[in-house]
């Protein structure tokens, strides 16, 4: 598949490096998102992400655009899917730029429109017990009764962007965004007694989940259609035992091409041993 297939030309989040953080946040909905900068004679300057504002580091949210640039790495036409694929796992950013050979910029080009063209592969047709038994790090849960304070440290000591609720029957009962409480924070409405708060009055409570039974691919169509970035997998008894991230299925993807690279080296086995 030619990247020019799926290249996104128009509908791209623009600002201006004069912009304040508080105002291209506001345009984003993920950590994972990013809002492309370009100047007033339209040459790219860099990227804004949530992320690297946020997250990594933290930004006031009245700093200037051009104080906030990231600068992941260039995404050019003629490169294999795979290193793109490796390219988001890296930047952890879902939307990269891409140029051709004179450095123009062309587009961008974003993880889910990867996931559409998955979606016609044979190897995403494993089921999802296979790949959550894979992971890891397992899953990571906070208890809906935890206070705000208590679920940060979560995020910032297991390095993730989304924490499973539950109650103590280990139940599903939400899920907190990193970023979601982030945006919060730099609010004009912030209080100094949010950390305090209990973590089921933040978290949504309506999330898309899936069985081990379930298909990957199934997993592929419940992000791209519903535009989330994981699906969380429950037992009979709504417990989580697993997410399956769209990390999750770049990786896969990455090591699925990795293998095949290598199984075409087998026919010269023989010579080298010559």
């Amino acid at each position: 598949m030619r990247l020019l297939n799926i290249l996104k030309e128009n509908d791209i989040i623009k600002v201006s490096p004069k912009d304040n953080l508080s105002r291209v946040l506001a345009k984003l909905s993920t950590s994972h998102d990013a809002a492309f900068v370009f100047d007033d004679e339209d040459k790219y300057l860099g990227v804004v992400s949530p992320y690297f504002t946020m997250i990594k580091t933290s930004l006031p949210a009245n700093a200037k655009i051009e104080h906030c640039l990231t600068h992941p790495a260039k995404v050019y036409l003629n490169y294999p899917l795979s290193k793109v694929c490796q390219l988001f796992i890296e930047s952890k950013i879902h939307y990269l730029p891409v140029f051709d050979k004179e450095e123009k910029f062309l587009g961008i080009i974003s993880a889910r429109r990867i996931l559409s063209y998955f979606k016609d592969l044979s190897i995403f047709k494993v089921g999802i017990e296979k790949i959550i038994n894979r992971r890891w790090q397992g899953v990571v849960t906070v208890y809906d009764d935890d206070t705000i304070a208590q679920a940060i440290n979560l995020f910032k000591s297991k390095k993730i962007s989304k924490l499973i609720v539950v109650n103590h029957e280990r139940k599903l009962k939400g899920v907190l965004s990193y970023y979601d409480l982030i945006k919060l924070m730099i609010s004009p409405k912030y209080s100094g007694s949010f950390h305090t708060n209990l973590v089921k009055n933040f978290s949504k409570s309506y999330v898309l989940t899936l069985s081990k039974e379930n298909h990957l691919i199934e997993a592929i169509n419940l992000i791209i259609n519903k535009k989330i970035g994981s699906v969380i997998i429950t037992d009979k008894e709504r417990r989580p035992i697993g997410i399956i991230t769209t990390r999750d299925i770049l990786r896969l993807f990455i090591d699925n091409e990795k293998f095949a690279f290598i199984k075409t080296l087998d026919p010269f086995k023989n010579v080298f041993k010559k």
